[in-house]
């Protein structure tokens, strides 16, 4: 399951703070905040959709993301391969490479953890 572009900005809010109250998460955003009612709606959905929980302390609840960061980008990088590179890590690690303004330096490090990755194999 996907997020929105909403509810991925506030994902991206809740994973930097690990674990938050609606407070915390709605002085996060930049100016001009969303309504209160409109984070409590993208929290709900998100909840719906598995990938945020809560713990109720009192009358207020803290909430905390159940999907781990690294593995939500994982699947959306996997998606991104497969709906727009035929499922081709090489078609994809080309258009990286010579889509993007990548210095030498990276270009280096680049081909260094791909060779540390084979060697490893």
């Amino acid at each position: 399951m996907e997020l929105s572009n909403s509810e991925e900005q506030l994902m991206q809010i809740l994973w930097k703070k690990e674990k938050a109250y609606m407070k915390e998460l709605l002085d996060e955003y930049p100016e001009p905040k969303p309504a209160l009612t409109t984070v409590a709606t993208l929290l709900k959905r998100m909840q719906d959709k598995n990938f945020v929980g809560y713990d109720q302390i009192g009358r207020s609840r803290q909430y905390f993301p159940k999907v781990s960061k690294k593995n939500y980008f994982s699947k959306q990088m996997n998606g991104l391969i497969k709906n727009f590179f035929n499922d081709s890590t090489s078609q994809f690690a080309s258009f990286f490479t010579k889509e993007t303004d990548l210095s030498e330096k990276e270009l280096i490090e680049l081909r260094k953890l791909i060779d540390e990755r084979i060697k490893n194999k």
